[in-house]
C-alpha cells in the first residue's frame, strides 16, 4: 500500500515504526522481510519510532488534548504503573527497561504517556525512551535474525545492564524490586505573617520502586524517640530539595485545588512521621524587600517516602487563593505565596527547606497495642498518611508489631474533596480489624440536628466509644485549620458534662499522659 505512493522503502519502514501499537517492534521484521539490510533497518525504525514521541510529550501538556486522550492515558497509567518515582537515575532506568523490553502494552508511545503522567523531566524521558527504543530494536533484530535463542540472549544483556542501575545504590545489601504497591508544634502553632494559608502539610502517588523491607531508617529499638532529628536545616542554611512530581489530587467539584508534591532529598534530610518541613518560597516580600519567611507543612509520607527508598518526602498542599467580591474574581495580589509556588512546581524545580520541626505529633510506638484516633480537616490529613503507611503499607518493624486500632476521621466539603481515599479504602479492606475510617462531608451529609455534618459532629457520633478508648490509654490527634478546635472542644465539653466529668480536669489528664496531640494552623 505504501509503495503505491512511490515512497522509498526506508521511509515506509519509518512510517510503520511511528504507528502506535506496531512501533519499532513490528517494523523491524517487516524491514528484514522487505530484503533490507539490518544496518539500514534498525536506524530507520529507531528514527521512525522516536519521531512522534517528541511532539507527543509536549502536546500532552495541552489540557484539551489531555481530556480527549483520557481513556488512552488511563490505560497508559495502568500499564506504566511500575515506572515509579525516586532518583532521576532510577526513573531513567525504569523507563528505558519498560520501553526496551518488547512485551504487550509496553513501547515508546505508552512509555511517553507514562513518563508524562509521572511528571518526569522531558529531557530525561526522551533520552530514556530513545535508549529503550534502541534496546527493543536490538532484541527484535536478534529474534528475527537468529530466532528464539538470539532473542533470549539479547534480552538477558538488556536485563543485566538495566539491573545494574538498581543494584548499584548506596544500600547494596538491600534487595530492590519493582513493586506496584503503594505506600515542637503545639496548640499554639501559628500561621506565618504572610497572607498564605499554612497547609499541613496522585489521586494517590504513583506506584514506585520499593525496598523489600523498610527497616534501614529505624532507631534501636525502633520506638526509641531519643534520636528524632529536629531543626537539622535552619533558615540561614536551608536544604535544597528537588521536585519529583506535583499532582492535583482532588476532583473537579472540590472546593479549591489540593496537590501532592514529592520532593527528592537524596536521603540527606531524615525525618519522622508527624514532623513538619519548613518551606522558603523564592523571591522577596513586596513591603520591605526581605526574603519570604518560612511556612510549615506537615509531611505527608513516612520517613521512607512514597518510593520507600528513604530518598523522598511528600507534602499535601492546598492552593491558597482570595476571591475579591468587588472584582468578582480571584485577586492574584492576595494569593498565598508559598502554597501557589508549591502547587505550580514542575519536576526538577528546587525547593528551599528547613527542619524537620516538631515532636508533638509523633506516634508512641513502644506499646504496639496503642490505639490512635486521628482527626483531620482538609490537608490536616498529611501526618496521618505517614502514620497509616508506616503501620499498614510498609514492611516496617512498627507494622510487624502493631496490634492496636488506628481510627481516622476526615472532614472535607464533598466527595470530590476527599484526600487519598483510594489508599484508605485499600488499607481498610486489608486490615478491617485494625483500621477504621469515617468521613464528615459538610455539603453532602447532615448531622443529627439536621445541619451540616462537620468534623465535630462525626466524632460526636462515636463519643462514648472514643471516651472509653481515651480512658484506656488511646492517643488522639487533631490536625487542620485552627478553626476546627473550638467546635471540637465545645463538643467534647458537652459530652463530658453528660458523663458527669469535669472537662478541664479530664483534658488536663490527657495532656499529662501525653495522649493529646494538636497541630493546627
Amino acid at each position: 500500500y505504501f509503495r503505491s505512493f512511490g515512497l522509498p522503502d526506508l521511509v515506509i519502514l519509518a512510517l510503520i515504526s511511528a504507528m502506535p501499537v506496531i512501533e519499532l517492534r513490528g517494523a523491524v521484521p517487516v524491514g528484514l522481510w522487505m530484503g533490507l539490510p539490518i544496518t539500514k533497518v534498525l536506524p530507520a525504525c529507531v528514527m521512525g519510532n522516536m519521531l512522534p514521541i517528541i511532539p507527543l510529550l509536549f502536546l500532552l501538556k495541552n489540557d484539551t488534548l489531555k481530556k480527549l486522550m483520557k481513556p488512552i492515558l488511563d490505560r497508559a497509567e495502568k500499564k506504566s504503573a511500575a515506572l515509579g518515582v525516586g532518583s532521576t537515575e532510577k526513573q531513567w532506568a525504569s523507563l528505558a527497561a519498560f520501553v526496551g523490553i518488547p512485551l504487550p502494552g509496553t513501547g515508546a508511545w505508552t512509555g511517553a504517556m507514562g513518563a508524562f503522567l509521572l511528571g518526569m523531566p522531558t529531557a530525561v524521558a526522551l533520552s530514556s525512551i530513545f535508549t529503550g527504543v534502541v534496546s527493543a530494536g536490538i532484541i527484535m533484530s536478534a529474534i528475527t535474525l537468529t530466532g528464539k535463542k538470539g532473542g533470549i540472549a539479547a534480552l538477558a544483556v538488556l536485563a543485566a545492564v538495566t539491573g545494574k542501575e538498581f543494584l548499584s545504590s548506596d544500600d547494596e545489601d538491600e534487595e530492590i524490586a519493582v513493586s506496584s504497591a503503594p505506600t515542637a508544634v503545639e496548640e499554639t502553632a501559628s500561621v506565618s505573617p504572610q497572607s498564605d494559608e499554612v497547609t499541613a502539610v496522585e489521586e494517590a502517588p504513583e506506584p514506585v520502586l520499593a525496598i523489600s523491607a523498610q527497616n534501614f531508617l529505624e532507631a534501636d529499638p525502633y520506638w526509641d524517640q531519643s534520636t528524632v532529628p529536629v531543626n537539622v536545616h535552619k533558615n540561614k542554611s536551608p536544604f535544597v530539595g528537588k521536585v519529583v512530581s506535583t499532582k492535583r489530587i482532588v476532583g473537579p467539584k472540590a472546593t479549591g485545588e489540593t496537590c501532592h508534591i514529592i520532593i527528592d532529598h537524596e536521603g540527606d534530610f531524615p525525618y519522622w512521621e508527624g514532623q513538619s518541613w519548613g518551606v522558603i518560597p523564592p523571591g522577596t516580600r513586596e513591603k520591605d524587600g526581605k526574603p519570604h519567611s518560612v511556612r510549615l507543612y506537615s509531611i505527608a509520607s513516612s520517613r521512607y517516602g512514597d518510593d520507600m527508598t528513604g530518598n523522598t518526602g511528600s507534602l499535601c498542599v492546598r492552593r491558597a487563593t482570595y476571591w475579591c467580591p468587588e472584582l468578582e474574581a480571584e485577586d492574584p495580589a492576595k494569593k498565598g505565596i508559598c502554597s501557589n509556588f508549591l502547587c505550580d512546581t514542575q519536576p526538577g524545580d528546587e525547593v528551599k527547606m528547613t527542619g524537620p520541626a516538631g515532636k508533638v505529633m509523633l506516634m508512641p510506638e513502644e506499646d504496639p497495642s496503642t490505639n490512635y484516633i486521628m482527626v483531620a480537616t482538609g490537608t490536616g490529613i498529611a501526618p496521618y498518611r505517614g502514620f497509616v503507611r508506616r503501620l499498614f503499607v510498609e514492611n516496617t518493624p512498627a507494622a510487624a508489631a502493631y496490634k492496636g486500632e488506628a481510627w481516622l476521621f476526615l472532614g472535607v466539603a464533598n466527595s470530590d474533596a476527599l484526600l487519598y481515599d483510594d489508599e484508605w479504602q485499600e488499607v481498610k479492606e486489608k486490615f478491617p480489624d485494625n483500621f477504621r475510617l469515617d468521613y464528615a462531608l459538610s455539603r453532602e451529609q447532615e448531622n443529627k440536628k439536621g445541619g451540616k455534618m462537620y468534623i465535630q459532629d462525626k466524632v460526636e457520633e462515636y463519643s462514648d466509644e472514643i471516651f472509653t478508648k481515651l480512658d484506656n490509654g488511646a492517643h488522639i490527634y487533631f490536625c487542620g485549620l485552627k478553626g476546627m478546635m473550638p467546635g471540637i472542644q465545645a463538643m467534647l465539653k458537652g459530652v463530658a458534662a453528660e458523663k458527669g466529668l469535669d472537662y478541664d480536669e479530664w483534658l488536663k489528664g490527657l495532656k499529662k499522659n501525653k495522649q493529646w496531640h494538636v497541630e493546627v494552623y
